[in-house]
This record gives structure tokens, C-alpha cells and sequence, in this order.
């Protein structure tokens, strides 16, 4: 053969090496190909491409494929019933009961078809075309949704209302061969009777974009772990994996860890003064207050060793403090937004002390259904995977009622908050973590809960009931407080001190709840 380079992927590699002693020779179905040699391994590659020497090598006879013929004529399929497909049986079991007679629920369990594990499965020379296959052990469940759907009218795609519940709807339409004509997929973000109802009658068509969002993360995940988790196991040890969120989060725990490394502590320090007023002078037990040294001789103080601060500190023992200028003002204290899926998780750490992963799955549990006296099985919240703080106008007016029949009118803000989503991608139509019902209070349903279910669900309920309150009002005080010797008038003094202070006036939705802080712990 000519000395021209070729290359191509060696799956025993895992990556591209030059092909050595390759051939030219024609695939069954008469497409060219070319086989030869891994340069780095010795390994055969084969490559789908055509060379000069193909134009003299015998093309082989393609006999066509005989079709099978039925003997017997099909009979036509009568279609009756409609059939509803969700990923899960707890969920399943929620939704038949809103749905009533004339509806098949059945679930998915999760993903019914995924890459395969032995090979790479994404072909990186046509457009990166992903390649699915239906797992083993859910062969039989395949089988029984295509059959389901053969006898079905209508059929009906419930899952999950973002990017992989509307990916494992077109999965689930591919996978058992369901025409799209008969096909309809329905979201909603809480299971109760009105939002499923309400779905169901606005049907929609399977969003592709939201399909191929899923499917392009689904493909990087992958490149990028068949890739990098090799490389770790042959540098580091078995076991470990890379992946598409976790190696970038890796990589900026490691950059922020040699900031730390690099930085050099400054030394920097303060002065405070715990002040009482003369009157109490006598008193063995006076209350006072503490004032932060605020300007020396008018500019900011830098103290950076105590050689630098003991000086002030013996002027100040020795000093005249003066009252200066009082401020009195007022400020209102917002109540934080609604829950999103990282707020709930932060929050949920903090207060409850679960983990992620407890988190999700308890709140799963509670969107999907809980079994009730007197309702049955009823979703409590709407659906946690979301990055939006959007509250559907019904629920802002169940809330507004609620708060103005258990405290007063003035709780009740004049205008329902709006809040700003942050994440730029959120998912708009989509509502933050909420009750589906405020008049489900948690202490009256605690009965029928778990442990961990109540704590969850009294976490996001009175997050949500707060959130639709009145701001928090304070009373402010800000006092100048000037040091230096008697006879100086006060505000030529040297030292400044100020003292901040507020009032608590009227609560409102801290009557209720307050957000915990980062440095908080449960």
C-alpha cells in the first residue's frame, strides 16, 4: 500500500493511533472499509473509508434479504382504553387514582434504555450519534409497555416535567415502538387532582429540544469518563471515576486549595469599647454597650500588631468619651424565596442534618404520594428538581388566605412577593419546592408521616408560608461616640466609636420562620 498515514480508534486503546499494514477491502453490504494494525498495541482496527486501492479491488455481490411473508393475513388491532406511562410505581399509583376508569397507569422504573457499557457508543466521526440500547433486565418491561400501547387508543407520557423526564419519554416512545400519531405527553408540577386534570387536558407533543439537551449531557458524561476514568485508574487507583460535573468541581476545589496554600495570613486587628452610661458608674453589674472603634484622627485605623495598637489602647483607658450625633431610622427584612433544589438541600443540611441524597429522596417521597384519611393518596409538594422561585398565582392566594385567618391582615403584604430566579438556564415554567396545599398544615398530618417525611415537609412549608408574609420591621440606632482628652471639643477628638443597634417592631414572617446562615449547624 501507499505510505499514506491513516488513523483510527482502537477500542482496546480507547483512543485514535495510526492503523500500520492496512488493507483495503469491502464490508458485507458492500461498503469500503479499511483493516490493519494499532500502532501502539498491536490490536486490529477496522475503519469505515474508502482508498485508491478500492477502485481495483472486486466489489462483492450483495444478494438481497428476503422478507418473510405471513401466511396469514394480520388482523387489525382494535384499540380501546388510554394508556398513561410515569417512571415510577408510587407515582403510578397516585396518578390512577385522579385518572379514573378508561386510564392504564403503568411506570417505566426510571430509564428504559441507556449506551451501552461495553463500548463507547457515541460515534465521534458522524455528528456524534449516540447509540442506545435496552438493558437486560428491562427487556420484559419493554415488551410489556409495547404490547400495552399495541391496544391502547391513546396513549399518554406522564413523566417528570424537565429535561430527563421529557428524555425518558422519547426513550420510552423509541424503545417500544409507539406511533407518534397516538402518543401525547403531559406535564404537571405537583400531583393533585386539579394539576393532573388540567394536564391532561393540554396535551402536548414530545419537546425534541429539551430531548437533546438531555441527550448532549448524557454524551459528554460519557466522552468524558470513558475517557478520563482509565487514566485515573492506571495513575492513581481502581474504583475511581471522572465525569462531566464532577472533574470541573475537582478542579475547583484544587485551584481554590492553592489560593489557600499561597496566601499569606495579614495580621489585623480592632478595637472595641464596652460603654455604660454615668449613671450606672456605681453599680457592680451596669449594662453597657459595645462601640467599634470607627476613624482615628479621621481616617480608617490598620492596625496590624499589637506593638501598633497599645498605644491607642493606653490613650483610650485614659480618655473622655462624648455622646455626638444619634441616627434613628427604620428597616425591613424580606423573607427568603421559596425553596429551589439547591436552597432545599442547603437548608436541609443546616437545620435537619441530612445529606443530599437523603434530602432527594424524602422529597420524593412527598411529591409522589402520601396515603391520607379521608383523600387517599395525595402528592404534598411540587416538584423538587427545579432552580425557579416561581409561585403559581393559586397557590399565592391560597397562602394570602391562610396567613390573614391564623395571625392578622397586617401580615398579609400589601402586593404578593415576586422573586427573582438567579440561575440565568432555570426552567421557567416550572414553580420553586412548595406545598401543593397550605391547608395541609404538617402538625395535622404528622399521623401519616415518617419522621424524616414531617421534618422535610415542615421545612418547606413553613419556608413557603414565610415567604408569602410581610417583611420584618425594625427600629435603628446608630450613635457617634468621640474619645480624647476633656478639654478638646467632642468632635475635634482624635477617636471615633460608633455604635449600631436595632428594634425588633413587628415580626411578621419571622412569627413564623427565619432562614438559618451558612455557619449555622443542626
Amino acid at each position: 500500500m501507499a505510505d499514506e498515514k491513516i488513523i483510527g480508534y482502537c477500542f482496546s486503546c480507547r483512543e485514535k493511533h495510526e492503523i500500520l499494514d492496512y488493507q483495503a477491502e469491502w464490508a458485507a453490504n458492500g461498503s469500503p472499509g479499511i483493516r490493519g494494525k494499532c500502532a501502539n498495541c498491536g490490536g486490529t482496527i477496522y475503519k469505515v473509508g474508502r482508498l485508491p486501492a478500492h477502485d481495483t479491488l472486486p466489489k462483492p455481490e450483495i444478494k438481497p434479504r428476503k422478507r418473510k411473508t405471513k401466511k396469514k393475513k394480520e388482523k387489525k388491532t382494535r384499540r380501546s382504553g388510554k394508556l398513561v406511562i410515569v417512571e415510577s410505581p408510587a407515582k403510578a399509583r397516585t396518578i390512577g387514582k385522579y385518572l379514573g376508569r378508561g386510564y392504564t397507569v403503568k411506570s417505566s422504573v426510571g430509564h428504559v434504555r441507556d449506551l451501552l457499557k461495553s463500548r463507547l457508543s457515541v460515534d465521534v466521526e458522524h455528528d456524534f450519534q449516540p447509540e442506545y440500547r435496552v438493558p437486560n433486565d428491562k427487556r420484559p418491561l419493554v415488551k410489556e409497555l409495547k404490547a400495552a400501547a399495541a391496544k391502547a387508543k391513546e396513549i399518554y407520557l406522564a413523566t417528570d416535567p424537565d429535561r430527563e423526564g421529557e428524555a425518558i419519554a422519547w426513550h420510552v416512545q423509541e424503545a417500544a415502538e409507539m406511533e407518534p400519531e397516538r402518543t401525547k405527553r403531559v406535564v404537571f408540577n405537583e400531583i393533585t387532582k386539579t394539576a393532573v386534570q388540567e394536564a391532561f387536558e393540554h396535551p402536548r407533543e414530545i419537546d425534541m429540544d429539551r430531548v437533546d439537551a438531555q441527550q448532549a449531557r448524557r454524551i459528554l458524561d460519557r466522552l468524558v469518563g470513558y475517557k478520563l476514568s482509565p487514566l485515573l485508574w492506571r495513575k492513581i487507583h481502581g474504583r475511581l471515576s471522572a465525569g462531566r460535573v464532577q472533574s470541573v468541581a475537582v478542579r475547583l476545589v484544587v485551584d481554590r486549595e492553592r489560593e489557600i496554600t499561597k496566601f499569606v495570613p495579614e495580621e489585623y486587628w480592632t478595637i472595641a469599647a464596652e460603654l455604660s452610661q454615668i449613671k450606672y458608674r456605681e453599680e457592680e453589674e451596669r449594662p453597657y454597650f459595645l462601640a467599634k472603634l470607627h476613624k482615628i484622627n479621621g481616617a480608617d485605623p490598620e492596625l496590624h500588631s499589637q506593638e501598633e495598637v497599645t498605644p491607642h489602647v493606653d490613650a483610650l483607658e485614659k480618655a473622655e468619651y462624648k455622646l455626638g450625633k444619634v441616627r434613628l431610622g427604620k428597616r425591613n427584612r424580606r423573607p427568603a424565596a421559596p425553596f429551589t433544589t439547591s436552597t432545599l438541600q442547603q437548608e436541609a443540611s443546616r437545620r435537619l442534618g441530612f445529606n443530599t441524597g437523603k434530602t432527594m429522596r424524602v422529597a420524593q417521597q412527598l411529591y409522589e404520594g402520601i396515603d391520607l384519611d379521608g383523600e387517599g393518596r395525595v402528592g404534598l409538594i411540587t416538584y423538587m428538581r427545579t432552580d425557579s422561585v416561581n409561585v403559581a398565582k393559586d397557590a399565592q392566594r391560597e397562602a394570602k388566605s391562610y396567613i390573614n385567618n391564623r395571625f392578622e391582615p397586617r401580615y398579609v403584604p400589601v402586593k404578593p412577593p415576586k422573586y427573582k430566579t438567579k440561575s440565568k438556564s432555570a426552567q421557567e415554567a416550572h414553580e420553586a419546592v412548595r406545598p401543593t396545599s397550605v391547608n395541609r398544615v404538617p402538625k395535622t398530618i404528622k399521623a401519616h408521616l415518617k419522621r424524616d417525611q414531617y421534618r422535610l415537609y415542615q421545612l418547606i412549608w413553613d419556608r413557603f408560608v414565610a415567604s408569602q408574609m410581610a417583611p420584618a420591621q425594625y427600629s435603628t440606632v446608630s450613635a457617634d461616640i468621640w474619645a480624647g482628652e476633656a478639654d478638646v471639643a467632642v468632635e475635634k477628638r482624635p477617636y471615633l466609636f460608633r455604635a449600631t443597634g436595632s428594634t425588633l417592631e413587628f415580626p411578621g414572617f419571622l412569627a413564623l420562620y427565619e432562614e438559618t446562615r451558612p455557619e449555622d449547624k443542626p
